[in-house]
């Protein structure tokens, strides 16, 4: 499995904006079919700069989910987000490649 992490810091102005723009955006991302699941989370840090920052983490069973999605929809997707908050938000993104999963042994709590 690989997973798209994409790390966003989002000025506090338009916060609950972004926030319910991108329920939206993420169901956009898994309906081109390349990704199983995504999960949003807010890192839970304070930034210098300000803002509140989120993570999104979409998961794709194949590296050639993940490449077809750059090919033929990264772009346009990635437009839409720049076009309605660019000046207000701060982007990178990476890629993880799971190697192995691990659960507790001791089911005892």
């Amino acid at each position: 499995m690989y997973i798209y992490n994409v790390t966003i810091n989002i000025e506090n102005s338009v916060h609950n904006e972004w926030l319910t723009w991108m329920e939206t955006h993420i169901i956009k991302v898994l309906d081109t079919g390349k990704f199983t699941s995504g999960k949003l989370t807010e890192v839970l840090v304070e930034e210098e700069m300000g803002g509140k920052t989120y993570s999104v983490q979409y998961a794709a069973n194949s590296r050639e989910d993940l490449d077809h999605y750059y090919k033929h929809e990264a772009d346009k997707l990635q437009r839409e987000s720049l076009k309605k908050f660019g000046g207000k938000m701060v982007t990178f993104r990476t890629e993880l490649k799971l190697i192995k999963k691990f659960f507790p042994t001791n089911t005892k709590n």
